[in-house]
């Protein structure tokens, strides 16, 4: 069963379930100070949530993941109006960075976020993703990747009309195409930032080589890699790469899919479609031993009378001052939960403990299904 399960998953499947699944466990019945601060009056929210920077462009210390508001899983589909509520709500508590692409839906999510954000577009930060090879029309997946240089133009038309607006603030390469140099890409993104349609841009999961070349034809906002707790893997080279060239990093998957807050114990049982079922790091071998990792953010929670959430979040906040977290919900509590974690403070030497203390975890199983990440880490074929 496990093998026909791992058989099944493929590119949709993950697309449509991972990423943004930080949301799903309901909130303890109390709220915590941080999150009683996040439900009081937008300014003060606003104020508390605080700026940060990935390169030269500025956005909320938290951000919002929007992946899953056209479908959870693959039977859920969240109601459209809640969502644009949430989104609405999330600005006006501060948050000023919301994540997209083209290929959340495909192409609905833009949808869905274009209208949520239309009323304020001007002031917020919009991040959509091309790069999986989608029909232009009518968003049908198709085989592999696309990053041709006369698509990428293309897909971006595409997504400015979704998100009903003239520009995209932070454009991501999705994955890296093996089968496309990134000069090339970079050209093709010059092309649209000359023409303002795009102001800045970057890339995700990719090779650490692809990221100099990359920034040394187009410089650089951001990277988007998976990175919490729960999967620390950027730690050994991307950060430390991001540092020296100046580039952001965003964190995807910052509540490492749910498991952080607690939503997950030797009794879960996943949904069909749910990526989760068939990750080794959550097999019923593994999750009593990776436990001891929600134990400790439980304990901390305790310490700074926080959720588990916020410390995960303000934990990775607390790692470098341009890391910007994006948790996903579909849910309103969720996201003012979330954005609470701006308010949770770590002296150095709490860092530094918390640090140790994760450090001595070791996680079994592997973050991914080998089929999802084998798209990971790729670098870009040299230019000819």
């Amino acid at each position: 069963m496990a093998d026909q399960q791992k058989m099944t998953l493929g590119r949709r499947s993950f697309l449509g379930a991972a990423g943004s699944l930080a949301a799903t466990p309901l909130l303890d019945a109390g709220l915590s100070p941080a999150l009683a601060q996040s439900t009081s009056t937008a300014g003060s929210s606003a104020s508390a949530l605080g700026r940060r920077k990935l390169g030269s462009l500025e956005v909320s210390s938290v951000g919002l993941g929007v992946q899953n508001m056209s479908r959870t899983y693959q039977t859920t589909i969240p109601n459209r109006a809640e969502m644009i509520g949430i989104i609405r709500a999330a600005h006006e508590r501060g948050v000023t960075f919301y994540d997209a692409a083209e290929a959340y839906g495909p192409h609905e999510v833009e949808r869905i976020l274009g209208e949520g954000v239309q009323p304020f577009r001007n002031q917020i930060v919009v991040a959509s993703k091309f790069g999986w090879n989608i029909d232009l029309e009518t968003g049908k997946r198709l085989p592999e990747l696309n990053s041709r240089p006369e698509h990428v133009k293309l897909a971006v038309e595409g997504m400015l009309k979704r998100l009903r607006t003239d520009h995209i603030d932070l454009l991501y390469q999705h994955r890296v195409d093996p089968q496309v140099p990134i000069e090339d890409v970079a050209g093709a993104v010059k092309e649209l930032v000359a023409q303002g349609k795009v102001l800045h841009w970057g890339l995700s999961e990719m090779g650490l080589n692809t990221v100099r070349r990359a920034h040394a034809e187009l410089p650089l906002t951001a990277v988007q890699n998976e990175y919490s707790m729960l999967w620390r893997g950027p730690e050994e080279a991307v950060i430390p790469l991001c540092e020296e060239l100046g580039i952001g990093f965003v964190p995807w998957s910052p509540l490492g899919v749910g498991f952080l807050t607690g939503a997950i114990d030797e009794r879960t049982r996943f949904a069909e479609g749910d990526i989760r079922g068939v990750e080794a790091r959550f097999s019923s071998e593994n999750v009593p031993n990776n436990l001891a990792l929600v134990a400790l953010v439980k304990t901390w929670a305790d310490r700074k009378k926080a959720t588990p959430a916020q410390i995960a979040l303000a934990w990775l906040m607390a790692q470098k001052p341009w890391i910007v977290p994006i948790p996903g919900t579909t849910q309103m509590a969720h996201m003012l939960a979330n954005i609470g974690a701006a308010s949770i403070h770590f002296e150095p030497d709490e860092v530094a403990e918390l640090n140790k203390a994760v450090a001595a975890i070791q996680i079994n199983g592997a973050r991914l299904p080998d089929q999802v990440l084998v798209f990971s880490g790729v670098e870009a074929p040299p230019r000819t």
